[in-house]
């Protein structure tokens, strides 16, 4: 829910894993949230990252390696790495 100026007035903001795009309860102690570093053309670490969320389902079906390699091949073409 946001206010007239935009801004988001919600307590509680539920996370979605990044592989299936179901919802991260406060109950789902399994999940993971991985930030990847980006680097540079010389191989050091540019101080940029992109986050992935991972929730227990996944984890636990084995998905998580495949799906994490999935996303960051995707993101790692948009952001020219």
């Amino acid at each position: 829910m946001q206010n007239e100026d935009g801004q988001i007035t919600e307590l509680y903001i539920p996370r979605k894993c990044s592989a299936t795009n179901r919802l991260i309860t406060a109950k789902d102690h399994a999940s993971v949230q991985i930030n990847i570093g980006h680097l540079d053309e010389s191989g050091v670490y540019n101080g940029h990252f992109t986050t992935f969320a991972l929730c227990g389902y996944t984890r636990a079906q084995g998905d998580a390696d495949s799906g994490l390699d999935r996303l960051w091949q995707k993101k790692k073409t948009e952001i020219k790495q």
